[in-house]
């Protein structure tokens, strides 16, 4: 047996084993001290059957819905492999919506996916993580990015993403080079979810910036 083909039968084990272990078809999601979580990950080579793929996938979907959030990357559910799936049904509430350039993004799912800024703009808004439940902080990210990855059959994607949608393609790509967002936040921003409300509205954190005392300019 090949490298390549033990690499395939260990992934399609431990996804069978995931999927057997899902409750109501929900999975855990790891937690930040987790290692996975600290490790970047392997490309995916359409390493998995069609049939067990499509069920890994709509596990993950139910998964990201059920905890609930707009992202989540493969190794967030013990899976070391560059596969994430991002939806965001958007906001009702205009004021949020233009303030964070947040529009509706129709589900996606992503192999290998990496980004490069388009511009110079940033923003700064508060962020926060599957595998850090209960914390948000303050988290610069560029306000667009070229998103290249491929479909699991391997079909190209290359669009230009922008806003609160740009900020989730980051977000997910970053989980599968071993990084969480807390790694590059402002640290003095950061705030339990039984007070963020205070901080974490639709505006720039310029409120949260002043009080807490961390700078908003660009470093």
């Amino acid at each position: 047996m090949t490298e390549a083909s033990r690499t395939v039968h260990t992934l399609a084990a431990l996804v069978g084993e995931l999927l057997e272990r899902a409750d109501d078809g929900v999975l855990p999601i790891l937690r930040a001290g987790d290692p996975v979580l600290r490790r970047r990950a392997m490309p995916y080579r359409n390493d998995l059957e069609r049939g067990l793929l499509n069920d890994l996938i709509a596990a993950m979907f139910r998964t990201m819905h059920a905890a609930p959030g707009v992202g989540l990357a493969a190794p967030q559910i013990g899976l070391p492999v560059a596969l994430a799936v991002i939806e965001d049904s958007g906001t009702t509430d205009p004021a949020v919506a233009q303030a964070r350039d947040r529009r509706p993004c129709p589900p996606m799912i992503l192999a290998n996916p990496t980004y490069e800024p388009v511009g110079t703009d940033v923003a700064a808004f508060y962020e926060g993580c599957l595998s850090i439940p209960g914390w948000l902080a303050v988290r610069r990210r560029w306000g667009t990015v070229r998103l290249r990855a491929q479909t699991p059959d391997g079909a190209p994607i290359d669009e230009i993403v922008h806003g609160w949608t740009a900020r989730i393609v980051q977000h997910e790509t970053d989980h599968l080079a071993g990084e969480l967002y807390l790694d590059h936040a402002e640290p003095r921003s950061l705030a339990h979810e039984s007070v963020a409300g205070r901080w974490a509205g639709p505006a720039h954190p310029t409120a949260a910036a002043e009080a807490l005392g961390f700078d908003l300019l660009e470093p």
